[in-house]
């Protein structure tokens, strides 16, 4: 009889433990990000996008998906666990648009999402007619284009106990700051000194719902995805609003300088070589 017993509950600890690790392998993010729309090396969308993909992925059991724009196969959105979305203002990206209703349950269903750069902003003539039903989605957001400003400033967390903030530190970034952002009900997490002037420039959010948001303006140079720092701040955002344990040292974000480095510049199609010899110049088409 104690035998019997004792197979029983090894039975039930096999089959929880296998339901528990089903439900880790059932995590799924999508970035959506897009075709180039500035200078080579800033708003890298999609290729920011891959190498975050990349990142997430580390752990293993969490699969990833990047799409160029929104998914046209809906099938892609089954079993979304969070959305990072790197693109052009995304109230209109997501509300403006044919896919706005397939938001809309992703959102009922506690999706999370994740806004980069000019991806956390609404543009100013639509804010009366997008901004609430947008900020019920991510709590702040910045008006585009009421300022913004480039330079250095120290990035600080305004609060340090936030999973988000998990092994990293305050340290000097140059990029590009949006002014006067718009906080609502969001936690304000990250902020930068940008023209003598306190600004925040990350926030994260808890739907009555139940979903998570982050938005962070941060993101104009691609050489900023570079930093360990930097990159860690955004996966630890992305296994947060997944509902992914943030480990205490902050995520995993250690892949190769080959996934970390620049593609081609399509500009730079002519590979030019100088000889030593005076005045010779070859060029390779």
């Amino acid at each position: 009889m104690k035998n019997l017993l004792a197979h029983l509950i090894s039975l039930c600890l096999v089959v929880l433990c296998t339901s528990t690790c089903n439900a880790e392998t059932r995590t799924k993010v999508l970035f959506v990000g897009k075709q180039p729309d500035h200078p080579f090396g800033t708003h890298m969308y999609l290729h920011t996008s891959e190498m975050l993909a990349k990142c997430v992925a580390l752990p293993g059991n969490i699969e990833t998906v990047v799409s160029d724009g929104w998914p046209k196969d809906a099938k892609t959105l089954d079993g979304v666990s969070t959305i990072v979305i790197y693109t052009t203002p995304a109230a209109e990206f997501l509300l403006d648009a044919p896919h706005r209703d397939q938001v809309a349950e992703l959102m009922k269903q506690g999706v999370g999402i994740v806004t980069i750069h000019w991806a956390s902003s609404v543009h100013q003539q639509n804010l009366e007619r997008l901004g609430p039903t947008w900020m019920s989605y991510v709590g702040g957001t910045w008006v585009s284009n009421v300022g913004l400003h480039t330079g250095k400033s120290p990035l600080r967390q305004l609060q340090p106990d936030h999973p988000i903030c998990r092994g990293w530190t305050s340290y000097e970034l140059h990029d590009e700051y949006y002014l006067n952002p718009t906080v609502g009900k969001a936690t304000p997490l990250l902020q930068v000194m940008a023209k003598e002037k306190p600004v925040v420039v990350g926030w994260s959010y808890e739907r009555p719902g139940g979903g998570r948001a982050f938005c962070t303006t941060l993101g104009h140079f691609y050489r900023n995805f570079q930093r360990e720092p930097f990159r860690r701040m955004i996966v630890n955002a992305i296994l947060w609003t997944a509902k992914r344990e943030v480990p205490e040292g902050g995520a995993n974000v250690d892949i190769g300088e080959a996934d970390l480095a620049l593609p081609p510049n399509p500009r730079l199609r002519n590979e030019v070589t100088i000889s030593p010899e005076p005045w010779v110049v070859s060029v390779r088409r």
